[in-house]
């Protein structure tokens, strides 16, 4: 038996949380040492996804920008020139130019578009003339350059199976920072005889990072979790059930006998007087007895979620739906994955948000550097020491239970997390098997 566990065993018979420490640093390294990599790229490519709004600015300039020049065409004009180049698709959607130098969006659907993809035509508003075309993704109408590290980010482009490595990801990302956090503020406060060693250094500077880590980090976990294959749904199903869903602007118009339609001009300008500030997207009705829906898409704080649903016969505002109004939940949800985009708070929020990345990396690969060099002076093994195993068999009855219900819990609405938790104690409990075979 090693010193280390010579020590640990000594601490642990005088009860309390130096009887589950052992426990909590074991599950903090196998938890560190297996999702680590998950994390490592969920940390980078989420970066890159930080950055990319501007880059798309300089990379579509083409299709985004145009010169500013007095006067504008019609909207309805716009969105003809567009539908006159997409003759298999629906249009959805006008996202005027919010500035005199910013393209008209006109938005479609297409048979062979997967899900959450869109076509979208680039017009200049001030000719009418088209920019471009190209395909977009989501409601952020994310550029393809955008798009593409957003489904990185997400799946790997590895389609529903790719999901679950941000899904284990963020499922595990929480139990790290709080087992960490529990480990920091529960160390035993005595000088060690190696304490300038490199490791105890490395320590150090985990620890503190993690600290200072801490609330963004399980920030991120919890909206992650939101958009998750598994769990996200089950988040879905309990803010159904609690009435904590995003409320929607009712579309529904007395169905007038005579066809006028305002079109997509009228709407805005019916909504514009009605206080609806840019940016918008103007939605068509889309059927008899509905009417035009004009939603701000704004991201940035104070958000703007406004919408108002516009009849097509009269150019009457028939609903008006502020964000004044959702529920607190609403709110939440909202703000959170905004903030964990980076578009929330702007520039600030893209800072805080690269910091957040670049310190879990140097956390990360700290964590395996210090088990790197827990490795045994001599014995050949190419791997560090893993904590000793079979801790939980000296913790408190009064305290094992209660534990084990609670992770049960959180495994069943966690499931990647429950089912990765089940392998790594199978994997474990073979090889203190082996151990013990080997000992005989």
């Amino acid at each position: 038996m090693s010193i280390d566990e010579r020590a640990e065993r000594v601490v642990e018979a005088r009860g309390g949380w130096a009887s589950i420490r052992p426990l909590v640093l074991r599950l903090h390294f196998y938890a560190g040492v297996f999702v680590g990599p998950f994390l490592l790229v969920a940390a980078v490519t989420g970066l890159a996804y930080v950055w990319a709004p501007q880059v798309e600015q300089a990379v579509y300039d083409q299709e985004l920008h145009v010169p500013a020049v007095a006067g504008t065409v019609p909207l309805d004009q716009q969105a003809a020139a567009a539908r006159a180049l997409v003759p298999d698709g629906t249009l959805t959607g006008v996202r005027p130019g919010p500035s005199p130098t910013d393209a008209t969006q006109v938005i479609f659907t297409r048979p062979d578009l997967e899900p959450s993809y869109h076509w979208t035509v680039f017009v200049d508003p001030h000719t009418g003339d088209v920019r471009g075309q190209l395909e977009t993704y989501g409601s952020g109408q994310a550029m393809p350059l955008r798009g593409w590290i957003d489904v990185l980010h997400r799946s790997l482009h590895l389609g529903d199976f790719g999901r679950l490595y941000s899904e284990l990801a963020a499922s595990w990302l929480w139990v790290v920072v709080l087992a960490g956090l529990a480990l920091w503020f529960g160390r035993r406060r005595r000088r060690r005889a190696a304490a300038a060693s490199s490791r105890a250094k490395l320590l150090t500077w985990h620890g503190r990072t993690g600290l200072v880590l801490a609330i963004g980090l399980l920030f991120l976990s919890a909206t992650g979790l939101t958009w998750s294959q598994y769990t996200g749904t089950t988040i879905s199903e309990l803010r159904a059930q609690l009435d904590w869903t995003s409320p929607a602007v009712s579309a529904t118009v007395p169905v007038s006998p005579g066809g006028r339609d305002i079109g997509f001009d009228g709407a805005r300008e019916a909504t514009l007087r009605a206080g609806l500030t840019d940016p918008v997207e103007v939605r068509p009705p889309t059927g008899p007895g509905k009417g035009y829906v004009v939603a701000q898409v704004g991201r940035s704080w104070p958000v703007q979620a406004d919408s108002m649903a516009v009849d097509p016969a009269t150019g009457a505002v028939t609903d008006t739906l502020r964000f004044a109004d959702y529920n607190l939940a609403a709110k939440l949800s909202t703000w959170g994955i905004d903030a964990h985009m980076g578009f929330l708070f702007g520039l600030a929020n893209q800072i805080v948000l690269t910091l957040l990345a670049v310190a879990l990396v140097c956390v990360i690969g700290w964590g395996y550097r210090m088990w790197w060099l827990r490795r045994p002076a001599r014995g050949g093994a190419r791997f560090g020491r893993p904590p000793a195993r079979g801790v939980w068999r000296r913790i408190p009855g009064r305290v094992l239970a209660p534990a084990l219900v609670v992770v049960a819990v959180v495994g069943y609405h966690l499931p990647l997390f429950g089912l990765s938790l089940l392998g790594f104690l199978v994997v474990d409990g073979f090889l203190e098997l082996r151990r013990r075979k080997v000992d005989a």
